[in-house]
Formats: structure tokens, C-alpha cells, sequence
């Protein structure tokens, strides 16, 4: 099969394919024929930096797939042979035409849902209901999305939305916020202007909640909106920005909850991307695909997720 290598950390052009031995399904697991790899923004931190909770190289990267099962390791997985699935990989495997996963932690791909869709959903769609519960966003409120026109962002500016909220969103460039509005958001603001949270404010005051997946000095701008009882549940940010620089003493002066990182159990995370699929068959969800690149442009997807040069979520299409 063809997959694509990590053997040193670096610049996307790292990401090299290779002709590579198939994998084979032990007991307990199964084979997946890879549709989608998806690939998400701490993967590209991973290759650049080292950073993040994967197996050194030399690896074949990607955390999550959609496909199809093409073999079991045992009888007891043998149901699922034929079945459209997605899954994470245990934090290795996707770039490549197959992968040998957990059978435990499959799941079916519901008539209606588009392969590439579930493999869009797969992290996001669970990042972003945790997000929302964490938030406890409620109707009326006024929500502060960053990122908006990401992977997260997108999901989490339809949700907002769906909950009552009014939704301001964050993005960085007029094609990525027209896609916002789109989705629901009632308002759109470019976070590289230096006073963009004065627009914020005179678009219709300040800002109850507070969803960040930007970090660093944008995350802190949009601390100081937020008034007692506010809320900011910070989600991601990239390596030059990382963690909002906010001390839980000045959070606790101003009476605002801060929560860094959302994470959940296993069992949690599979219960949440269920919930994705199943909002997505309902046609209460879509997620914003941006580009699908081929296999053998991985490091090309790199490079356009660097220069945040797409919007949406990006994939590998084999």
C-alpha cells in the first residue's frame, strides 16, 4: 500500500510517501480501506515541533479515518466487515491506504452521513459538543467564537446558533467570514485588525461566553469583553500563540470562568462523535470541508493549514 512517512520533524516536505507493507488485523481489531484521513492542527504541530501525543517518527501520522472494513482479526469482529466506519487510529496509521484500528473503538457511518463528512466529524464534531456543554451557552446569550471558520469553529458557530445564542465570529480573512455567516453567525469580525473588540462592542456590547480556539493575544482581547458570570472555554491555539496569557486570580476578580482544554474518556469521545453523525443525518449539522488534497499531497495540506490558507476542515482523499 502507499503511505505517507514521518521519519524527522520539520517542514512539511518531511511528509513523504512510500510503498508500505499492508497492515494486518490482529485479534480485536479491524482492517479499514481508507476513504479520508483527516488531519487536524496539532498533527502539523506534531511534525513541525514534536509536539503533541503521538509515536516518535519514524511514523506514518494521522489520527483518525473513514472508510470501509475490509477485514477482521477475529470472528468477533467479523460483522463489520463490508461496513462504512469511522475511527481514530490510537494516534498513528491514517496517511496511508489502510490501517489496522481498534475494533472497540469503531463506528458505523449512518445511511445519509457522506464518508467524507463522518471523517470531518470524527475529532471535530466530539470537540465541539463537549465545548458547547462546557460552555452551557444559553438562549440569549452573546457568543464570541474564534477560529469560526475552522473545523471547530464552523460546528461550534451552527450550534451556538441552534441554541439560541447570538453568534459573533472570528475570522481572519472576508471568504472565511462570509462562510460563518452562512452557517449562522450574525455577526463577523476579522481578529488580525487591531481593534477588532471595539467592533465587537459597538455591533451590540460586550460578550457573554468566549469559545477560543486561537489562544495568545487574540484569546486575550477577547477576555477583557467578557463581564461577571462570563465564560471562555479555550480549545486550541497554534505554537507561536499558545494558552491565553489570563491568571486564574484575574479570571476570579472579574467573576469569569476560564477553562483551558476540553477532554473526556474514551467512551465520552465515542458518545460525542455518535451525536455528530446523528445531528449530521438529521440535517441539524454540516461540516465545512475545505479542500480535499490526495495522498501524496500530504505536505502540500500541511503548508495550506500553516498559512491558514483553508477554511473548514482539510482531508486526505484516497
Amino acid at each position: 500500500m502507499r503511505a505517507v512517512w514521518l521519519r524527522d520533524f520539520g517542514a512539511p516536505d518531511t511528509l513523504r510517501i512510500e510503498d508500505t507493507p499492508d497492515p494486518v488485523a490482529e485479534p480485536g481489531q479491524v482492517l479499514v480501506a481508507v476513504d479520508f484521513a483527516g488531519i487536524t492542527w496539532i498533527e502539523t504541530m506534531f511534525r513541525a515541533t514534536g509536539f503533541g501525543p503521538f509515536p516518535k517518527p519514524p511514523m506514518i501520522p494521522g489520527n483518525g479515518v473513514a472508510g470501509t472494513v475490509v477485514a477482521a482479526g477475529s470472528s468477533a469482529e467479523r460483522h463489520l466487515v463490508g461496513r462504512r466506519v469511522v475511527t481514530g487510529t490510537g494516534g498513528a496509521g491514517g496517511y496511508a491506504e489502510r490501517v489496522a484500528v481498534d475494533a472497540r473503538h469503531v463506528i458505523e457511518v449512518p445511511d445519509g452521513v457522506a464518508t467524507d463528512d463522518a471523517a470531518a466529524l470524527l475529532a471535530d464534531g466530539r470537540t465541539a459538543l463537549m465545548i458547547m456543554e462546557a460552555a452551557g451557552i444559553r438562549t440569549g446569550e452573546r457568543v464570541l467564537v474564534e477560529a469560526a471558520a475552522g473545523g471547530v469553529g464552523s460546528l461550534l458557530v451552527q450550534l451556538a446558533h441552534a441554541a439560541g445564542a447570538e453568534v459573533v465570529a472570528a475570522a481572519g480573512s472576508a471568504v472565511k467570514r462570509e462562510a460563518t455567516l452562512e452557517l449562522g453567525a450574525d455577526i463577523a469580525v476579522d481578529y488580525r485588525e487591531p481593534d477588532w473588540p471595539q467592533t465587537v462592542r459597538s455591533s451590540g456590547g460586550g460578550i457573554d461566553v468566549v469559545l477560543d480556539g486561537v489562544g495568545g493575544a487574540v484569546a486575550e482581547s477577547a477576555f477583557t469583553l467578557l463581564g461577571t458570570g462570563g465564560r471562555m472555554i479555550s480549545f486550541g491555539f497554534s505554537a507561536a500563540a499558545g494558552w491565553p496569557e489570563i491568571t486564574d486570580e484575574v479570571a476570579a476578580e472579574r467573576g469569569i470562568r476560564v477553562q483551558r482544554g476540553v477532554f473526556g474518556p474514551p467512551e465520552e469521545q465515542t458518545r460525542r462523535t455518535t451525536e455528530a453523525l446523528a445531528l449530521t443525518a438529521a440535517g441539524r449539522l454540516r461540516p465545512l470541508i475545505g479542500r480535499r488534497f490526495p495522498l501524496d499531497q500530504a505536505a502540500a495540506a500541511h503548508t495550506a493549514m500553516e498559512n491558514r490558507a483553508v477554511v473548514g476542515k482539510t482531508l486526505l482523499a484516497l
